[in-house]
Parts: structure tokens; C-alpha cells; sequence
């Protein structure tokens, strides 16, 4: 009898988890807690969402799953981790206090100034005349940050004082964001590529899965309102081995020691979100999970068994597995619903799934399965990813599965990971944290 996995979580990004994880343990029973439409065809699913945190813990001490990986950041930062080690139950993901990474922007930019590790000037406010006390003194391009979770939306970049002094306003008088926008975090704006590196964790211990470059921007060219991600790629051409190592030891390796140090080790997959400066790479964000649509293209080029190495960086043996980029290339593109990440309707029949080949890579964010097909649920619906030896080629089957899908009101980036051709650099706005 396989062993018994239930993930936490139901978007694309847990749809990937779901599919790696049986693609590791083909005789697993795989569960997804409340999951979706495209995840029901691998797992069962659990009517039960991810911040149920007590439904969670019922149905995991009735059920007693060999392992429980946690999709998102919310329930870790509400402590889902911390509940099921105290029962027993094997769970891979970070402690509360180690998700503040996340969980607390304001928390992570005074632990990287306080040990060195480089992140742009920082300040944090908890009430607006001090936040525009303070852009007025900067006079300069700003990012500004609610402090606390955002579902991937809760940042605004600005070009002058100006959008900086309405951003604040947006943020901590309107709620823009909610009560994550209670407090903010201001910095300085800086220019370069961005990249994201994923290493799985187990307290000062890791392992690199890869990395990618991620599209945020709603429109092509970058243009238009931030959303959760709309396309991904991996590898990246700036992603060279001499860079990747630079990361280990000026990033990755001291924020580890020094979550330690503060005293929450930090276990589970780390997404430092970069931005290759001049001067070095530097952290714009961190996040305590995979991203999404990033985790789509690292875990179908990432070699080795990721379930034993989860159950390693559980057990802090993880030195003695083998979890690494295969070297072939990714390209995720989403499909969302048109207005996105703005207003929009859900509900549209999904018409071309039935017809894709067997070996396609479709991973559903926001599905919904009725007795004629599937329907569009929510503001990203399916990432669509191609696979190659290379960027280009991994595009071109990317963008020809796109051409096989439709629904009403569809919304696309026609330009994800065609910046790898012209090798352009470009200013880069910030991610949304």
C-alpha cells in the first residue's frame, strides 16, 4: 500500500504539487484540501479550505496522512504546521513564527538590515502621516508594501512622490488590501532583472529546486496592474552557476542562519524574490512557498524525488538527497478571466481541454467541473506549460496549447519569456508580495 499525502491548498501551484507528487509516488494516495476541478482527476478532494485550520487538523487525525504539504502561505502563518506537529502528523511547510518571512514584510526588512544581507533601504509605518512624512523626505521612486499577506496583490510601485503619497492612502486609509494593509513598508525603487530562486529547507540546511522569472504585470510589455502572475519561465539566462552561488552564500544561507538565530528555524520550500542590481542581487521579497505559476515550471524541471526530500527536510537529513534543475527549460502561460485581477466574471464554459494530447501540461488555478465540461471559477483559470530543451522551444508548445483552449472573455500575455530572445533588460517594477 503507497503512502497517504494530502496538500494543502487549490490553486495551480497545488495542482503542480499534486501532479509531482504522484509523478514521484505513482502508488501514493493523494488528497488536496479543497483543491479543484483539473486536481480531482489525481487526488480526492477534501471540501475543507486552507485556513479551516480545526477541519484541517480533524480530517488529518482521522485520516492520519503519512505527509501534509502545505500549498500557501495563510495557513502556515496561522500555524497549521505548529498544529499538526503537535499532533503528530508529518507536515512540510514552515512554523508561524518562521512564516513572518512572508506572513510580515516589516519583520523580514529589519532581520536582513540587522545581518547584512542585501535588501533595498527599508522603512516601516503604522500610520499614514509618518508614512507621507517620510516620502516627502525621500522625494524618489518608491515601492510600498502592506505589511501582511496580500493573496500576491499588495503591492504598488510609483514613479514619483506623487503615486507614492496615493499609494499610502490606497493602503492603510482605504484598505485596499484589507486589515494586511493595517501597517506598510516603504522602499527605495531599484532597477534591474528579477529573478526567483526556490530551495527546499530544513533549518540552516537547503537545497536549490531552481529558478525562474515571473510575470506580474497583467498586459503585455509590463503593462497594467499587478497581479498573482500571470507567466513564468525557467532557466534563466542571468541564472549562471557563479550568480546561483552568490545567491547561496550572500542570501540564502545567511537568512537561514539568521532565522535560526532569531529563533524560528525556518522548514520548507523558500522563495527569495531578487532583483539583479548593479551592485549584486538583492532581496526585493521573500516568500515562504512556492509561487505561483513559478512552482509550474520548477517542478516539471526539477530531477529527483521530491517527496523524499520533503520527508528529509522534515527529518534534517536533507544533505542526503538529490533535488536539482534537470537542465531542460519550462514555460508557463495563464489564462485568466478577462479584468483580471480587477472585477470579472466567472462561470464561461472552457472549450478545447477535451482535445489536448495526453502528455500536455495543463494545470487548473480556478476550475469548476459540471456535467458538459469545465467552467471558469475565479481570476486565473489554467496555466498552460511547454516543455524543451530550450526557452524558445518550450514557448512555441506553450503558446500552442493556449491556441487550442478558449472561453469567453479570455485574457492572455502574448509576451511571456520572449524578453530570453532580445536578452533585454528591463526596469523592473517590484514584485507584489
Amino acid at each position: 500500500m503507497g503512502m497517504k499525502i494530502l496538500v494543502v491548498g487549490g490553486g495551480g501551484r497545488e495542482h503542480a504539487l499534486c501532479w509531482r507528487a504522484h509523478k514521484d509516488r505513482p502508488d501514493a494516495e493523494i488528497f488536496c484540501a479543497p483543491g479543484n476541478a483539473g486536481i480531482g482527476d489525481i487526488a480526492q478532494l477534501i471540501h475543507i479550505e486552507p485556513t479551516d485550520l480545526s477541519g484541517l487538523l480533524q480530517w488529518a487525525t482521522d485520516n492520519k496522512p503519512d505527509l501534509v504539504i502545505v500549498g500557501p502561505e495563510a495557513p502556515s502563518a496561522l500555524g497549521l504546521v505548529d498544529h499538526l506537529a503537535t499532533a503528530g502528523i508529518r507536515a512540510f511547510g514552515p512554523s508561524a513564527a518562521a512564516s513572518r518571512l512572508e506572513a510580515s514584510k516589516a519583520w523580514t526588512c529589519q532581520l536582513l538590515e540587522r545581518c547584512g544581507i542585501p535588501t533595498p533601504k527599508s522603512s516601516a509605518f503604522d500610520n499614514p502621516e509618518s508614512a507621507h512624512a517620510y516620502i516627502t523626505h525621500r522625494n524618489q521612486p518608491l515601492v510600498i508594501k502592506a505589511d501582511g499577506l496580500a493573496l500576491g496583490k499588495g503591492v504598488l510601485v510609483c514613479d514619483d512622490a506623487q503615486e507614492a503619497h496615493a499609494a499610502v492612502d490606497k493602503i492603510m486609509v482605504k484598505r485596499l488590501f484589507g486589515e494586511s494593509g493595517a501597517s506598510v513598508v516603504i522602499q527605495d525603487r531599484c532597477v534591474g532583472p528579477e529573478l526567483s530562486v526556490f530551495a527546499v529547507c530544513s533549518g540552516t540546511d537547503f537545497k536549490i529546486l531552481g529558478s525562474a522569472r515571473d510575470y506580474k504585470r497583467a498586459y503585455n510589455d509590463d503593462n497594467g496592474p499587478n497581479t498573482g502572475g500571470v507567466g513564468a519561465y525557467t532557466p534563466v539566462s542571468d541564472a549562471t552557476p557563479v550568480l546561483i552561488k552568490q545567491i547561496e552564500d550572500t542570501i540564502i544561507g545567511p537568512t537561514l542562519d539568521a532565522t535560526a538565530a532569531a529563533g524560528s528555524p525556518f522548514t520548507g520550500v523558500l522563495y527569495a524574490g531578487l532583483m539583479l542590481t548593479t551592485d549584486g542581487p538583492i532581496v526585493i521579497e521573500f516568500n515562504v512557498r512556492f509561487g505561483d505559476p513559478e512552482a509550474q515550471v520548477i517542478l516539471t524541471t526539477s530531477q529527483g524525488d521530491l517527496v523524499s526530500a520533503i520527508e528529509a527536510a522534515i527529518d534534517g537529513t536533507l544533505d542526503r538527497t538529490v533535488i536539482e534543475p534537470d537542465g531542460s527549460a519550462a514555460v508557463c502561460v495563464v489564462l485568466s478571466s478577462g479584468g483580471y485581477p480587477g472585477s470579472y466574471e466567472a462561470g464561461h464554459r472552457i472549450y478545447g481541454l477535451e482535445n489536448l494530447p495526453d502528455n500536455t501540461l495543463v494545470f487548473h488555478a480556478a476550475t469548476q467541473r459540471r456535467a458538459d465540461g469545465f467552467y471558469t471559477n475565479g481570476g486565473r483559470v489554467l496555466g498552460l506549460v511547454g516543455r524543451g530543451n530550450d526557452v524558445m522551444t518550450a514557448r512555441t508548445e506553450a503558446y500552442q496549447i493556449a491556441q487550442q483552449i478558449t472561453f469567453r472573455d479570455i485574457q492572455i500575455r502574448t509576451d511571456i519569456a520572449q524578453i530570453e530572445d532580445s536578452k533585454v533588460t528591463t526596469a523592473v517594477v517590484g514584485h507584489s508580495t
